[in-house]
């Protein structure tokens, strides 16, 4: 796969757009060779700092634990929103008039807009169990290869799970995170639905606004307390924007079962998040899968609105977002999160 980014101009300034930047080479099979690319330019830089919360080193037993869900504050809903074009190729330099908000299909207005390369607190939820065996060199360097297209500034810690989930590093630098993973061999059964929870809550802690996880893993799982029915309903309650790299056999061949279910269900936790999943099957795919998701977090649009419909019902919300692409662009896809809770709040909080 070849992906490309375009940049946008805004039309009230003699609307001009270029193919800047070629991300990726090799890629997954399954894409087209887009047209050939103009030269790059460098996007902006700043950031931004976050809310912090609590958590644990180990997510909690599902047994007896608070039905409360994570409550959001509905005053202003905020979106990461990744666009593509048809060739999947980046789509940068739009303007706030070039996107549409619907909640619930009703038009809401937009009133925050960024496009800022900002930095991100970004956890990474390492499958390091019995199935991982022959797989932990091409994860390790995966994770090399995302980590040095990252930003700057982004601060990293790691999850790593086989029976048990554990906080293996706290927030900390890319090759710091890097080296935790040397020393670990792949063993156990696979909690892979109780990483996902712990990663969830570790992450509200980054100081940076913008936060994501990056699933390494099989997808297969055979030990966590949660479900997956419990795990999906948190992620769409979090709001946390998750990435998913599948860790797959060699080769071309169809997997078994557990297979084709593992990438089911890793499908589903990058969908409902608004992220993406990979699955590589080769070291140069794995290389391309890492590079374009650490970019596509370096070029997102930020998007915040207020609701018109202020009640706090409990109820599941419904977001779509949709682009006008400007003149002499080819219709655009856009990738964000399915929706939210409208929660309300206790007294005092």
């Amino acid at each position: 796969m070849v992906s490309m980014k375009y940049t946008v101009k805004n039309s009230k300034r003699r609307l001009s757009y270029a193919i800047i930047m070629a991300i990726l080479c090799g890629g997954v099979a399954s894409a087209q060779s887009p047209p050939p690319a103009a030269p790059v330019s460098q996007p902006g830089q700043s950031g931004q700092s976050g809310q912090s919360g609590q958590t644990g080193q180990s997510p909690p037993k599902s047994e007896g634990r608070s039905d409360e869900r994570i409550r959001l504050d509905t005053d202003v809903v905020t979106l990461t929103v990744t666009v593509t074009d048809p060739y999947n190729r980046l789509v940068t330099g739009l303007d706030r008039q070039h996107f549409e908000v619907f909640e619930d299909k009703v038009k809401q207005s937009i009133e925050f807009f960024s496009d800022d390369d900002v930095p991100v607190s970004l956890g990474i939820v390492f499958d390091v169990s019995g199935s991982m065996k022959g797989k932990m060199d091409r994860a390790r360097e995966s994770l090399r290869a995302f980590i040095e297209t990252s930003h700057r500034e982004d601060d990293f810690f790691l999850v790593g799970f086989n029976q048990r989930a554990n906080l293996v590093a706290e927030f900390s630098d890319g090759d710091t995170l890097a080296n935790k993973l040397t020393l670990i061999d792949a063993r156990g059964q696979t909690a892979l639905y109780d990483a996902s929870y712990l990663g969830i809550e570790k992450v509200k802690q980054g100081r940076h606004s913008k936060r994501a996880l990056l699933l390494i893993s099989d997808g297969q799982d055979n030990s966590s307390r949660y479900t997956y029915g419990e795990l999906r309903k948190l992620l769409r309650e979090a709001g946390v924007q998750i990435y998913c790299i599948g860790i797959v056999e060699m080769g071309g061949g169809a997997g078994g079962t557990l297979d084709m279910q593992g990438q089911a269900i890793l499908e589903e936790i990058a969908q409902v998040t608004g992220g993406k999943a990979f699955f590589p099957r080769s070291a140069a795919e794995l290389e391309d899968a890492t590079t374009r998701i650490a970019l596509e977090l370096r070029h997102q649009y930020s998007i915040g609105y207020a609701p018109t419909n202020v009640s706090r019902d409990g109820q599941w919300h419904k977001i779509k977002v949709q682009v006008k692409p400007p003149r002499g662009l080819p219709s655009l896809k856009v990738q964000h999160k399915e929706g939210y809770y409208a929660i309300s709040r206790k007294v005092g909080q």
